[in-house]
């Protein structure tokens, strides 16, 4: 019996994840049941509603995508896998996307654990995505499988390997105002992408309040702007309670010479539990800039999480993301950085 009030404070924290992923699919439900059966093709182009081919969780989107430096966890996993081994979790996420306006949705589930005594860390996750059923109807199964070493309390390397299935059984439609690529140039009734692909990222930590990282996504560059050839960085500064980032990435593949895309975001922890975060993004290649935030609620054994983005210069389109995380490593113990 001395055990009861352990096994009840478990308990209660299952029982409040369960409540929040429910709460999580029932917006989710609610939102797509009110939209309208038939609605009018997207005016906006493609690239927008595809973005990048990137899969953002809700700090991601947050943080305008700069989290390349100070990511962890399942966020690592998609922007720069040498981070999942920077902190020792065991974590399973889930996380959905809602484009109104580029009429795109993409739900996505991804697990990473970093606990293990050999200390490499491993993850892996999928997302499936469907845009623009009216018009260009792409679908595509996005998978992700990722490995990380801390060789020091300063040095860390990671890569990952990606396969994009891609189906587009539409035409692009709408008053297309950016320059021409060829996301927007797709092959109806045909699959337009079958590849596998690799990543890499590495991060260097002088201090444990400074972060470095450089990365390369879709290194074997097949060719197309469904899987861009990118590379860039981040540089971070944090701490347990605050995190600000900048990074770049420049895109050789999407147009038809290199751009950049250049973010900026900020992240504080408001009573222990409440992620308050901001972000600004300039996409030089679709010549627009964009607004984010987000607000969630983190536990020892959950969290819920919730951003929005907003392109404010540019053709107007709104991002929704909601994630769910389940802590398996958080039952009484926060999560511990490699070091500590």
């Amino acid at each position: 019996m001395r055990d009861a009030p352990r096994l009840f404070a478990r308990f209660e924290r299952v029982r409040r994840a369960r409540a929040g992923a429910l709460a999580l699919v029932a917006f989710a439900s609610a939102w797509f049941s009110s939209r309208p059966a038939g609605a009018e093709p997207s005016l906006l182009a493609p690239e927008v509603g595809y973005n990048h081919g990137l899969q953002e969780t809700p700090r991601i989107a947050a943080m305008a995508g700069a989290v390349r430096a100070f990511s962890n966890s399942t966020d690592a996993l998609f922007l720069n896998p040498a981070n999942m081994a920077s902190t020792r979790v065991y974590h399973i996420g889930a996380f959905a996307q809602i484009w109104p306006e580029a009429k795109r949705q993409s739900y996505g589930a991804a697990i990473v654990d970093s606990g293990s005594a050999s200390r490499i860390a491993g993850g892996a996750g999928g997302t499936w995505n469907r845009q623009e059923p009216d018009g260009v109807d792409r679908t595509a199964w996005d998978l992700r499988f990722g490995l990380a070493y801390p060789f020091s309390e300063v040095f860390f390397l990671g890569g990952g390997m990606r396969y994009l299935a891609l189906h587009q059984e539409g035409s692009p439609t709408g008053l297309y105002q950016l320059r021409p690529s060829q996301a927007s140039a797709g092959l109806p009734g045909e699959p337009i992408v079958k590849n596998i692909t690799f990543d890499l990222g590495a991060t260097v930590k002088p201090v444990k309040e400074l972060a470095i990282s450089v990365v390369a996504a879709n290194i074997t560059d097949p060719g197309h702007s469904f899987l861009p050839l990118l590379f860039g960085g981040g540089v971070g500064v944090g701490t347990r309670d605050f995190t600000i980032e900048v990074d770049a990435i420049g895109d050789a593949t999407t147009y038809a010479s290199p751009t950049v895309r250049v973010m900026g975001g900020g992240e504080y922890l408001l009573a222990g539990h409440v992620p308050l975060r901001l972000g600004y993004r300039y996409d030089q290649g679709m010549a627009n800039h964009a607004l984010t935030g987000g607000i969630g609620y983190l536990d020892a054994a959950y969290g819920v999480e919730l951003a929005v983005q907003r392109i404010v210069d540019g053709p107007s389109s709104t991002a929704v993301i909601l994630g769910f995380t389940y802590h398996v490593d958080g039952a009484g113990q926060a999560t511990e950085e490699i070091g500590e």
